[in-house]
């Protein structure tokens, strides 16, 4: 069954948190969290909470074993842009924007058994 979670407005450019994206697209999400906890860059913090984000929905929501859990598709889009103006010389002000990302993992798994429901004895 997929699962997914997304994290919106996250405060890093789409640009640079696709490169992270692109070194855990296909794997596991245990071997992702591995990659993502020794990968050096700012963007990876994100993306990792939001795998395990993904992975906390699969195993409390959907009833989903966590050690089957694949990512079967991550995605990163741009967000709303703020936009700001720096002061320069002359009394000019230069403007630049602080891009913000959209993150949306999906993940897949086995489903568990469903457990037997124990019948309490009449006292």
């Amino acid at each position: 069954m997929q699962v997914k979670a997304i994290a919106k407005g996250v405060r890093v450019s789409p640009r640079k948190v696709g490169l992270v994206a692109a070194l855990i697209r296909g794997r596991t999400v245990a071997d992702a969290l591995i990659i993502l906890e020794h990968t050096p860059r700012r963007a990876a913090t994100p993306v990792l909470k939001t795998i395990k984000s993904a992975q906390a929905n699969a195993d409390n929501n959907h009833n989903v074993k966590p050690d089957t859990l694949k990512i079967v598709e991550i995605s990163v889009t741009p967000g709303p842009r703020l936009k700001r103006f720096r002061p320069a010389a002359r009394g000019m002000a230069l403007p630049y924007q602080k891009k913000t990302s959209h993150i949306r993992v999906v993940v897949d798994g086995e489903i568990r058994a469903p457990k037997k429901k124990v019948e309490k004895e009449a006292k």
